[in-house]
């Protein structure tokens, strides 16, 4: 199978030319390397025999394809070579020596001898390599277990709660994925005007506590000599929270802004009482400092309003204002929502194991003619062969040998 015709970027994008050996796992390496695919470039991920420690990872499809590794390694090549081969690491090797000018990138999060950027420095000089560690040091770490040291733990979750509370939305992955994916375009960039390589580490851990600096929570402890208490619903410093509506939906109402305050207060038809409220109180509500001290009181008033009508009626009053605002909705809610299934960003894919369904491309928009068409995930070593046979120069026999011994392993003709 051609691999356009499964909708991987040849021309037109901005990293078209560019070539990324991914060996990563998980959530960060891969999603570092699904952002530079769906820009454009070319990125093959090398996975062992039976695919790496996330290829079964859930969620699941019926079938038990990982929905989580479909999603994370979309628009992307597969080779599968066994890394306990010494022919195995040498066709890994050999493919990254050799892949032009736009090659030589390793994307990983592995820690081998044999990948490493000294070793592989030595056969690609102006080689570009970027590890993701877990801690600084080297040292294992996963988001959980830095988030849960980076203190938003102890920060999430209702005012009365003792104990710790997670959160689901891995976020230091995320971050970190996306500050390898500029890293690599930042060293690409730099090898362009020099020629010179260069080897990059970004560790979780740092990810998250730059985070936590750069949002101002550490220097308000350290300043202050406090840690932040839990608020909750509420937001820290404003006015924010979600309200129950009389047929039992949420809404999360969101006033950043005096106009947004006077907006929802006008809305809510509750000028009066809240003109009184802050007359009693000697507050001024216009003031976003004011509006978050007394902000139960607030929602209180708000409450009773919100409760007394249904969701449309809020809609419809919430409509002109500048307040901002949304509706709770569920994973479904939002994957079976007419909004959703109509923004560019989505596109329907069909995905072996799983079926057809809705899947994002890039949320950046590059203008480039049909960008955003979201490209299908490989099958486990779709393209070992055409790569083995077009890059490295193998015959068909050569292939065939390499199979049989399971050095190397190809998607079945019944998987594709």
């Amino acid at each position: 199978m051609s691999v356009h015709s499964r909708g991987l970027p040849a021309t037109g994008k901005p990293l078209a030319g560019l070539r990324v050996i991914e060996v990563a796992t998980f959530v960060a390496g891969p999603l570092g390397g699904m952002t530079l695919a769906q820009l454009g470039a070319e990125v093959i991920r090398v996975d062992p025999p039976g695919g790496a420690a996330d290829y079964t990872r859930w969620p699941l499809a019926a079938s038990g394809t990982s929905l989580y590794w479909t999603g994370l390694n979309k628009g992307k090549r597969s080779l599968v070579a066994d890394f306990r081969s010494p022919e195995g690491r040498d066709l890994v090797i050999r493919l990254i020596a050799g892949s032009g000018p736009g090659g030589g990138i390793v994307l990983t999060n592995a820690d081998r001898p044999w990948l490493s950027y000294e070793a592989l420095s030595a056969v690609r000089p102006d080689l570009i390599h970027l590890r993701i560690d877990g801690l600084r040091d080297g040292r294992p770490a996963v988001d959980y277990t830095v988030n849960a040291s980076t203190g938003f733990p102890l920060v999430t979750g209702p005012e009365e709660h003792a104990g710790p509370v997670n959160h689901v939305l891995p976020a230091w992955d995320v971050a970190c994925g996306l500050y390898a994916a500029i890293g690599i375009l930042g060293a690409e960039r730099q090898r362009r005007l020099t020629g010179a390589g260069q080897q990059l580490t970004v560790a979780l851990d740092d990810v998250a506590l730059a985070t936590a600096g750069n949002l101002g929570f550490l220097a308000e402890a350290e300043v202050n000599g406090a840690s932040r208490r839990r608020v909750g619903n509420h937001l820290y410093g404003s006015f924010a929270r979600d309200f129950a509506t009389r047929d039992g939906r949420r809404v999360m109402v969101v006033a950043l802004t005096g106009r947004h305050w006077a907006d929802l207060v006008a809305a809510a038809g509750l000028t009066g009482p809240v003109s009184a409220l802050e007359q009693a109180l000697g507050a001024d509500f216009s003031a976003e400092a004011d509006r978050y001290a007394y902000r139960d009181s607030l929602a209180g008033l708000l409450q009773r309003w919100f409760g007394a009508h249904d969701l449309d009626q809020v809609r419809e009053a919430l409509a002109p204002a500048s307040t901002l605002w949304s509706v709770y909705r569920s994973f479904r809610e939002v994957a079976e929502s007419d909004d959703v299934r109509v923004n560019p960003l989505m596109g329907v894919i069909e995905q072996p194991g799983v079926g057809r369904y809705h899947a994002p491309a890039s949320p950046i928009v590059t203008g480039t003619a049909g960008d955003r068409a979201p490209a299908r995930a490989p099958l486990l070593g779709e393209d070992t062969a055409e790569i083995l046979r077009a890059d490295l120069g193998l015959s068909d026999e050569d292939i065939t040998e390499l199979r049989k011994r399971g050095v190397v392993a190809t998607a079945s003709p019944s998987e594709r």
